[in-house]
């Protein structure tokens, strides 16, 4: 069985980013990633799925952080020394997600972002959304869920609060 499961931070308006696609938010008062369970969450992770933009922010901070998983980038165009064990894949989802629930690979983590997001959902792929809700407004930036997302039930399986942020798990209705 293949989970599409995102594990993801969000600001309390609602951003991934900042607008030229910083985190440093993340990193500034934020509880480590550890404290919302991604240890072990990233354990059980068979592939990584992202889109384009999330692969090019990857990319800036440095050296590669998810050596030794495979993933799969969802762009039509190609990647300039792509790191081993990263693909790239059209943006045909439905197909894409076909694919992947048929190799059972198990849990699949939704990086990121956005654009992503919107079609996961817009498909009804999304199998968990998992949110580290931070306690900072950022006023503008890169939106969890971009305009033309859409409409979207989810049950809250779990929440709990972890220092000043939030940390909810949502499966859809």
């Amino acid at each position: 069985m293949t989970l599409f499961h995102c594990h993801i931070a969000t600001s309390l308006d609602g951003m991934i980013a900042r607008p030229d696609g910083g985190v440093d938010w993340l990193v500034e008062g934020a509880p480590p990633p550890e404290a919302f369970g991604f240890d072990a969450f990233y354990d059980q992770v068979a592939l990584i799925l992202m889109g384009r933009g999330t692969y090019e922010a990857a990319r800036r901070m440095g050296d590669w952080p998810y050596a030794g998983k495979p993933a799969l980038v969802v762009t039509s165009r190609p990647l300039d020394d792509a790191p081993p064990g990263v693909e790239t894949r059209p943006g045909d989802l439905p197909a894409l997600v076909a694919e992947l629930r048929q190799r059972g690979l198990g849990l699949v983590w939704v990086e990121g972002g956005g654009q992503l997001l919107r079609g996961l959902l817009g498909i009804g792929a999304l199998d968990r959304l998992e949110m580290a809700v931070v306690p900072v407004i950022l006023g503008a930036g890169i939106p969890l869920f971009p305009p033309g997302t859409p409409e979207t039930r989810l049950v809250l399986r779990q929440s709990a609060t972890v220092g000043d942020a939030l940390h909810l798990i949502y499966e859809p209705a």
